[in-house]
């Protein structure tokens, strides 16, 4: 005797060997013996065998019309050997074969829109209003089916369905897995074997690897796009004094966001007033007005080769930036140095406008502002165009005390700070216009780049004097003002490392702790308001500091245990990571379309580990799979192979050793040195459902 039974929502068939008035012992085919509850045993039969029964019955199944079957029953509930026979026995009085009963108890499992199930065995027609809605949600269901199906025969076949290309950046990062265009992909992937991100750059849904960066980059971080809403730069309302200094700026000749500049007073008199003056938007934005709530959403200017994305509207930054021959209103820091020893003896916080005499740049300068020209013992050839506030005598002074400044935090580091790398320019140069050279027309830097822009990749070694001077005056600023928020009790944002072990990292948070990388005992961000929100919040905590003193925790706009303060960090760590993520991106997309537009066959490198170089005249570390076990620091000449634009992936292959082992350490600034080591992580998603490699191993 052989019985069928529901097991976990599936209909199973063996044979009986036990029974007792409860539960039944049932062997399977495959001879696994189940014990089953007799009110689960749906049916009794001596023949067919149980695989033949499921065998019969579901091709049967397949001929029972669900409309006239639904016709057969009533509003009462019924049982599936009623229904076959009726279904299938013109005499009533006998019942329907087994075969019979089995094809109709499988067609009403899987047609609940037509029949709902009451308990084992037993159902109840659906309501015709019921029925009718779930036929045509069916029949939508089967024509979005040959919808994607038309589109997956376009995309095999080489072409991109306009909804895949509309949402092509949807699709790869951030899918909807039961979108139609997405499943297409899917779909088309698997039938040609091929990957995704290949088949829609196959297709030519991706026609630009550098639209394929940038559109990414918008995608997930702006995603209604760079603009700015219409807003305008409040005035400065607040009474300011004129200070009595001629100031001067030194950035990039691309730095329109000038936050920083410095003053020397007092040269010749054995104490020398160095003043440090940064722009001060926040004399005139509060928190939660139009301009902060900006700001507070994009947190940080973007940077990249060509371009930038800024937290701030132009219009805004223009208003408080410090434009050289204006006087601006500036938070200033005025530190009291002893001209022969150095030593620091007293500092000062004021709120005032500063005269900014002249913007010098560091692309114009730094090779005529050497060490050696600092030397007034040496004669220089060329002479730098100067303005006599800050001439070669305010800059020897300064350099003078940066270097020792620089030495003082590596004692506390304990070990001195490591600038072997130089910094890398990036400079695109348009040539689309007629007549025009691509020597001619630098790209703008207010449009996107397209890609096809010609590139030219400079160095500026880091540590020079004017590099030095300004990295020590803002890391004295940024100390200086972190400790003494510190010590008012008003609360900031700091970054802080715990010490210079492997894998500690720089940390964000709201307490004033040391920073091992750079030597200090406190660091909060604070001399670039115009292009860090974590800046502009603390200088509103330090113009608060100058204006009400002690009870400045009271006046500030973030009180001590501010939520609000901790939340911004959580945010600002989290963007600046992306934007930092994006500008590694392009900087890689750049360097990888100089190889091409150089036609660079060989390159000189550097071993950082196994398996891994980087470049020596380039922003560019690579994979070396087959290298042998080189040690670190050999130097080596390499033969470059296929370049993506797209993966960002370039091949290298080690055609001779140059060197042995030297010094492959990496910047102490600089310790995550793999960031840029491969290519980029894409389509995550659309990865898991990439098809499986075809093994051609076999016969």
């Amino acid at each position: 005797m052989y019985a069928l039974f529901e097991e976990a929502g599936k209909f199973l068939s063996g044979r009986i060997l036990l029974e007792s008035p409860a539960s039944a012992q049932i062997e399977l085919d495959s001879g696994k013996r189940l014990k089953v509850k007799n009110a689960s045993l749906l049916l009794r039969f001596e023949r067919p065998g149980p695989a033949e029964l499921l065998h019969q019955a579901q091709d049967l199944s397949r001929s029972i019309e669900l409309d006239l079957a639904w016709e057969f029953v009533g509003e009462d509930e019924f049982g599936f050997a009623d229904l076959a026979r009726d279904y299938f026995s013109s005499d009533q009085r006998r019942p329907a074969s087994v075969e019979q009963q089995v094809a109709t108890l499988l067609r009403l499992q899987e047609a609940p829109h037509y029949f709902r199930r009451a308990g084992k065995g037993r159902f109840r027609r659906a309501a015709a209003e019921l029925v009718q809605q779930a036929l045509l949600a069916i029949e939508r269901k089967r024509e979005l089916q040959l919808q994607i199906s038309a589109w997956s025969d376009e995309l095999a076949s080489g072409q991109c369905p306009a909804v895949v290309r509309e949402q092509l950046y949807k699709i790869l990062f951030k899918p909807d897995k039961n979108a139609p265009a997405y499943r297409a992909v899917v779909e088309a992937a698997r039938r040609t074997q091929i990957a995704p991100l290949a088949l829609l750059r196959q297709c030519g849904a991706i026609d630009s690897a550098y639209q394929f960066h940038w559109q990414r980059f918008l995608f997930e971080n702006f995603p209604k796009g760079t603009g700015f809403p219409p807003v305008s730069a409040p005035p400065i309302t607040l009474p300011l004094p004129l200070a009595s200094v001629a100031a001067c700026s030194v950035d990039d000749s691309s730095t329109t966001e000038i936050d920083d500049a410095l003053s020397v007073q007092g040269l010749g008199t054995g104490v020398v007033t160095v003043g440090i003056h940064i722009a001060a938007p926040g004399l005139a934005l509060t928190p939660g007005d139009a301009i902060d709530e900006i700001g507070r959403e994009r947190l940080s200017t973007v940077y990249m080769p060509g371009h930038k994305v800024t937290m701030l509207p132009e219009a805004v930054v223009q208003a408080y930036t410090l434009l050289a021959n204006r006087d601006c209103p500036a938070v200033s820091l005025y530190l009291t140095v002893q001209e022969q020893t150095l030593a620091i003896t007293a500092s000062v916080t004021r709120l005032e406008r500063v005269p900014i005499v002249a913007n010098l740049r560091h692309d114009v300068l730094d090779q005529v502002i050497t060490k050696e020209w600092l030397d007034l013992g040496i004669p220089s050839v060329m002479q730098p165009d100067l303005p006599p506030e800050m001439g070669r005598t305010q800059l020897a002074f300064l350099f003078r005390l940066a270097m020792h400044l620089k030495a003082q935090r590596e004692v506390a580091r304990g070990k001195p700070e490591n600038f072997n790398r130089p910094d890398f320019n990036f400079a695109l140069i348009d040539g689309n216009q007629a007549g025009v050279t691509p020597q001619q027309t630098p790209a703008s830097e207010d449009r996107v780049p397209s890609g096809e822009e010609q590139v030219r990749i400079s160095t500026r070694q880091r540590g020079t004097p004017l590099d030095l001077i300004v990295s020590e005056a803002m890391i004295l600023a940024n100390s200086t003002w972190g400790q003494w928020m510190s010590d008012l009790g008003v609360p900031a944002i700091y970054r802080s490392q715990a010490s210079l072990s492997p894998g500690i990292k720089v940390r964000m948070g709201s307490r004033a702790l040391p920073h091992a990388g750079i030597g200090v005992k406190c660091y909060a961000w604070s001399t670039s308001p115009l292009r860090r929100y974590t800046d502009l919040v603390n200088q509103w905590q330090i113009i608060a500091c100058v204006r009400h003193g002690r009870t400045a925790a009271l006046a500030a706009p973030f009180k001590p245990r501010d939520t609000t303060l901790l939340a911004l960090i959580s945010a600002f760590e989290a963007a600046y990571a992306a934007y930092n993520a994006h500008q590694s991106t392009m900087e890689r997309f750049w360097t990888l379309r100089f190889i091409q537009q150089q036609g660079l066959s060989e390159i000189r490198a550097t071993v950082l580990r196994e398996g891994l170089a980087r470049a020596d005249e380039l922003p560019l570390v690579l994979p070396l799979p087959n290298a042998g076990k080189l040690a670190s620091g050999t130097r080596v000449l390499l033969r470059l192979g296929a370049v993506d634009c797209m993966t960002l992936e370039v091949s290298a292959t080690v055609v001779r050793q140059i060197d042995a082992a030297g010094d492959a350490s990496a910047d102490d600034e600089d310790d995550e040195i793999l960031s840029d080591a491969g290519p980029i992580m894409i389509a995550m998603e659309l990865a898991e459902a990439a098809p499986d490699p075809v093994d051609n191993s076999g016969s």
